[in-house]
């Protein structure tokens, strides 16, 4: 008797870089929920203790999900729970404004990207829809850094890159407490990930405080995101609610609600489901962090689907180095025969340059649907 054999087919799925367009083979099957091998949960509890082998313990586990996935959740990480759940209030205050109100804090006002951005009106992965979320983002600021330091004093090679704007928080301010949980919690994830980078450092290898001058006026962008239910029609056009795409800086931390949407591209090319944990943080590796292990830890692709019948929202905490810090490759992570793939740049000058070309690309597309004649037909 014979037997029939299934050929899975493959899609080239296009993602934006700074440096220009690259490629991934995706298998044409439907995501599938992850596997606890390949999203690990890890509990950060050794990070709150004296004990150095309880430590390097953590480090051994993250630096195995970092060369896996690149993805992990995280528990017993220090957050309050009140503080999550008091920006988590604030996120749904703002995002059920009038858009007159929300447009008071349009990222058209920033030169850094800072603000609020609407619907459909990004575009992060070229050969996918438009976004269909909306967000609100604001970048470091010293001024409101849990770890105190005076304002007269910042290094003046720091100076032109600090990206805070203080429209965000003057154009929120007849919110009552928005700014103050807000920047609660955006300083509570600030905290966590000052930790969390002794523990990375000691996962390659380098001494635990390798990144501490390094991290002193970080890349700390927080983000809202609120994701509508899709309508029928963007269901079947298959609209994403944020498209492929890898994180810039060292790492993400991302608290997701119980929603579910986020897909991750693993190894192998299949999309699969990072199902929301209760209690978890999501961790993801970030462009600059690979750029820095020679990539031996995985950026890794990804992009969330709402696409069931309630809204999703995210609170992500983008960190990275100062962005006048230019680095390269990290002495560990390179030898004789492992030379450096990459040459050293500021993380300030790789994040601009992928900030600089989706919102050009953007423009682009905008300007070109504007011009576009009517598709009317007109009798001869």
């Amino acid at each position: 008797m014979a037997t029939s054999t299934t050929t899975v087919t493959t899609s080239k799925l296009e993602l934006r870089t700074a440096y220009g367009p690259v490629f991934r083979d995706v298998l044409n099957v439907p995501p599938r929920d992850c596997t606890i091998e390949e999203i690990p949960i890890i509990d950060l509890s050794p990070l709150y203790s004296a004990k150095y082998e309880g430590r390097k313990t953590l480090a051994k586990e993250i630096r195995a999900a970092a060369v896996n996935t690149g993805f992990f959740y995280i528990k017993n990480h220090g957050i309050d729970e009140k503080t999550i759940a008091n920006a988590k209030k604030q996120l749904l205050t703002f995002f059920t404004q009038s858009s007159e109100d929300k447009m008071k804090v349009s990222q058209s006002f920033s030169r850094y990207f800072n603000g609020y951005k609407g619907p459909r009106t990004t575009n992060i992965s070229p050969g996918e829809s438009v976004d269909v979320k909306e967000s609100l983002g604001w970048r470091y600021s010293p001024q409101y850094d849990p770890e105190p330091k005076p304002l007269d004093a910042i290094p003046e090679e720091v100076k032109p890159w600090i990206r805070g704007e203080e429209f965000v928080w003057e154009g929120t301010s007849h919110l009552p407490g928005f700014k103050d949980e807000v920047l609660g919690y955006w300083a509570s994830c600030l905290t966590l990930a000052r930790k969390l980078v002794k523990v990375f450092a000691l996962s390659l290898d380098l001494p635990e405080d390798y990144f501490d001058s390094r991290t002193t006026y970080p890349g700390a962008d927080g983000v809202f995101n609120y994701y509508p239910t899709t309508t029928e029609e963007e269901t079947v056009n298959n609209a994403v609610g944020l498209g492929s795409h890898t994180d810039l800086q060292l790492f993400t931390l991302l608290w997701q609600d119980m929603t579910g949407g986020l897909q991750v591209l693993n190894r192998e090319g299949q999309w699969i489901k990072a199902t929301p944990v209760e209690g978890t943080i999501v961790v993801n590796i970030g462009d600059f962090m690979m750029r820095l292990c020679n990539d031996m830890y995985k950026s890794t692709v990804h992009r969330v689907y709402n696409r069931s019948t309630v809204e999703r929202i995210s609170m992500p905490f983008f960190f990275g180095l100062n962005f006048n810090c230019v680095e390269g490759v990290v002495p560990s992570c390179t030898s004789e025969s492992n030379p450096p793939k990459y040459e050293p740049i500021s993380c300030g000058d790789w994040c601009q340059l992928r900030f600089k070309l989706e919102n050009d690309e953007m423009e682009k597309k905008i300007s070109v649907h504007d011009q576009a004649p009517s598709a009317v037909i007109v009798a001869a």
